[in-house]
């Protein structure tokens, strides 16, 4: 029965790191109501369209700034033209403790030259019963700091599998509610999906009901407009 079986941290290849349960409930639920928010706009949550004219299934919302394949752009030209809502402070420290939760000691191994993680885009990620995600690369970033991922409703299948392809070899991890998933150093560019959703294995107490959340926080290493240095 979920919820009474504990389920350990895992490395699941080199600097990728699953760390079940690290989200605590009230944090679920705060960062659930924020996500309404931010979907509401000033860019609303969208299901992207992809070059080739395919959608995704999947629907996001961007904070920082606004992703479409395959770039980074301060204005939301292929949804509304409006400017993407600000990358909160509290998600950039909440970026940092997971790093932190994740490599533990060996954390200094991941940050900048300064010593730091300073992830500037969140692509919040929804997930119906139906929804899908390819296997992809994160690869649009100018900057190899590593990808915090968490994960909020419905359980899901992550595929975690190789740089070098979409196919074999690949590790499914169940991802449920609360759980953070950390991927930088020699897995940062590493092929990932998700194949599955579980319907209803969700706790409502979060405040989603139904469907899956996933906030994943990335560093672009792209110059903030009008700063010079």
């Amino acid at each position: 029965m979920r919820g009474l079986i504990s389920r350990p941290r895992a490395g699941i290849a080199p600097g990728a790191v699953h760390v079940p349960d690290w989200l605590s409930p009230a944090q679920q639920r705060d960062l659930v109501a924020a996500c309404r928010g931010w979907a509401a706009g000033p860019v609303p949550m969208r299901h992207t369209v992809l070059p080739r004219g395919g959608v995704m299934s999947v629907q996001t919302v961007c904070l920082g700034w606004h992703w479409q394949p395959y770039r980074y752009t301060r204005t939301a030209d292929d949804v509304n033209g409006e400017c993407v809502a600000p990358l909160p402070d509290a998600l950039v420290e909440l970026g940092r403790q997971a790093l932190a939760a994740a490599y533990e000691s060996a954390v200094g191994d991941y940050l900048d030259g300064r010593g730091e993680y300073t992830p500037d885009v969140a692509l919040v990620n929804y997930y119906d019963g139906a929804a899908r995600m390819g296997m992809h690369q994160d690869k649009d970033e100018r900057c190899a700091a590593p990808v915090v991922s968490l994960s909020i409703g419905d359980s899901c299948v992550f595929r975690f599998g190789n740089a070098e392809t979409r196919g074999r070899p690949y590790t499914d991890v169940e991802l449920e509610s609360g759980d953070l998933f950390v991927f930088g150093g020699p897995s940062r560019f590493t092929y990932h999906g998700v194949p599955k959703v579980y319907p209803g294995t969700g706790d409502p107490g979060t405040g989603l009901t139904r469907g899956r959340l996933n906030l994943t926080l990335r560093a672009t290493g792209l110059p903030v407009p009008g700063k010079i240095g």
